[in-house]
């Protein structure tokens, strides 16, 4: 019998456990004035054991997210020593005798051209797919629990991957030439009014983009923004300090700039339909707040580092007399119109997966048909992405059982700061969506429940779903990755300027 029918046939034979628990089926629910958090955490433990597991396997994926530049200077140290090793066996077949006086034969050494041991590490290295990685580890502690039916029930029916996958089509389709040179002609204009310096452009990318993002959505905001500032900023080459603020501020300003609108943002997204927030209201309540803080916050940072703009403006002046760079041929245009409507497409169809796939599988079609005119295009980053979000969203599913109450027993502006922390460990939208899951929530706290999840959404990698993408184009510009504690120290200052921004405007 083949593995697929293995699988169905113990899915379909085995029991299948109601997980996870309804957050109205443990006995404090609805009673947060009664019974205290720590109360309330350890009686649903005791009422659910694996709720614990669960959240103990998410804490080392967050773990294993700091760690993941070790994982990486280990495998560069393996992979060094096996060059060593193929170049010393090389030596030992060209020239026998230079080495015991006898000859050896081929055989005698052999290595395989690639070290797995090496391959592997790189894996673990790798921040789009630690939650992956944990996923499995998730999966297996679960099918021991509660057994396999339990699993493929989970999967099935709880967890929502429309954001991956919405997010893998989004992100490929934002980073071909046609819309890359579209966003840049547009944003080339507004530059032009700083005559096109470094700053200009800085500004304009950190500002602009973000904002777009409430049109075209965040994951494509930040990949437009991510590519532009890899060629107008970070290919210069800008001290380490000043490369860290900068995707610090960049996630921040995604994060806020998608709250104009109410289908923009993965966490808006979760809430509008529940609470019935229209676009007025997004843009009344939220939208001329995050302007306002987006707009300060990038002012904020063009002073501190105003100085190291000039040395980047020198660097890329020498570098174009030295070297003018060829021209890029100009996309036709009726090939940038289709394009427009494909990403028009998936934004209308964000909420259908087959639909989301279905467009993106035509998209392809035509890709490969204008190949000529879309650049490099390279699926591997989006559909690492998708497998960083997907992985998420799976862990995510299981800490309902202790953001439900934390949520449930605080004022608004406590609520706004736990909502910041929280969502700096759990990705935003699991926040906003969990809020939907506490009756009778007053609107301030709504409101501080919301505000706090996008503020927080630049400290790491996983606040924010479009961060992974933004990491995975920007991360070759820093020599052992994207650090998370330099990434959280870069976005400090601008979420301290959004946090004013909305509690106190």
């Amino acid at each position: 019998m083949q593995l697929p029918a293995v699988l169905a046939s113990l899915a379909s034979s085995a029991p299948v456990v109601d997980f996870p628990r309804s957050l109205s089926s443990y006995a404090d629910s609805g009673a947060a004035e009664n019974v205290g958090l720590i109360e309330a955490l350890a009686a649903r433990i005791q009422a659910e054991p694996f709720n614990l597991v669960a959240t103990v396997i998410f804490l080392l994926a967050i773990i294993h997210t700091f760690l993941t530049p070790r994982f990486r200077h280990w495998a560069h140290e393996v992979e060094e020593a096996h060059r060593k090793k193929l170049e010393a066996c090389k030596q030992r077949r060209e020239h026998p005798d230079t080495f015991d006086g006898s000859p050896h034969k081929e055989t005698d050494c052999n290595p395989d051209e690639v070290s797995f041991k090496g391959q592997v590490l790189h894996f673990f290295g790798e921040v789009e797919a630690v939650f992956g990685i944990w996923a499995a580890v998730l999966v297996a502690a679960m099918t021991i629990s509660k057994g396999w039916g339990t699993v493929v029930h989970y999967l099935g029916n709880h967890v929502n991957f429309t954001e991956p996958v919405f997010v893998v089509a989004i992100m490929a389709l934002a980073s071909t030439r046609p819309i890359l040179q579209l966003a840049e002609r547009f944003l080339r204009m507004i530059a032009a009014l700083g005559k096109n310096t470094v700053a200009a452009w800085w500004i304009t990318i950190l500002v602009m983009a973000p904002l777009l993002g409430s049109l075209i959505t965040e994951p494509a905001a930040m990949t437009i923004a991510a590519l532009l500032l890899a060629r107008q900023f970070y290919a210069l080459k800008p001290r380490t300090v000043f490369a860290y603020a900068t995707i610090g501020l960049l996630f921040v300003n995604v994060s806020v700039g998608g709250t104009l609108t109410n289908f923009a943002a993965p966490p808006i997204l979760m809430v509008a339909g529940p609470w019935d927030w229209s676009i007025a209201h997004m843009f009344t309540n939220f939208g001329w707040r995050a302007i306002i803080g987006i707009v300060v916050a990038t002012g904020v940072y063009y002073v501190v580092f105003r100085k190291q703009f000039a040395a980047l403006q020198r660097a890329r002046d020498n570098t174009s007399q030295a070297a003018s760079a060829p021209k890029e041929e100009r996309v036709p245009l009726w090939i940038t119109l289709v394009q427009i409507g494909f990403m028009a497409w998936m934004v209308a169809v964000a909420h259908y997966p087959p639909m989301i796939v279905g467009g993106f599988l035509f998209f392809l079609a035509f890709a490969q048909a204008t190949a000529h005119h879309q650049g490099k295009f390279d699926l591997k980053s989006p559909m690492l992405v998708g497998f960083f979000i997907a992985g998420l969203v799976i862990h995510g599913g299981l800490q309902g059982w202790w953001i439900e109450p934390v949520i449930a027993r605080l004022d608004a502006v406590p609520l706004f700061f736990s909502a910041i922390t929280l969502g700096a460990f759990n990705d935003n939208a699991s926040i906003t969506y969990l809020a939907t899951l506490v009756p009778d929530l007053q609107d301030n706290l709504k409101y501080a429940i919301v505000a706090g999840a996008v503020t927080g959404g630049g400290l790491t990698v996983i606040a924010n779903a479009p961060n992974p993408a933004g990491q995975s184009i920007l991360a070759r510009f820093f020599p052992d990755g994207v650090s998370p504690l330099g990434l959280c120290l870069g976005a400090l200052i601008p979420t301290a300027v959004l946090s004013a921004a909305f509690l106190l405007l």
